[in-house]
């Protein structure tokens, strides 16, 4: 896998919660660099840059954002099953 992933999210959002759920059931955890929105501001910046909004998770693949959770899981799903 040569993908670059990044995971923007934080941590009180259920949504991002059932993403890292996934990661652990999948123990794929260092593999994908978490990005935390509300403790780095760079990341939260980039996040609204690049995705045009400030919604988590947002699962970078390559620069490129992919949202909503449930996409989320099914993508890495498929990466690392």
């Amino acid at each position: 896998m040569n993908k670059q992933l990044d995971l923007y999210y934080y941590d009180s959002c259920p949504y991002c919660q059932k993403v890292l759920r996934a990661m652990r059931k999948l123990g794929i955890e260092d593999k994908i660099t978490l990005k935390n929105i509300l403790q780095d501001q760079q990341a939260a910046d980039t996040l609204v840059r690049v995705g045009g909004k400030r919604q988590v998770p947002c699962l970078f693949i390559d620069g490129v954002p992919m949202y909503e959770s449930d996409d989320i899981v099914v993508y890495l799903t498929d990466l690392f099953a």
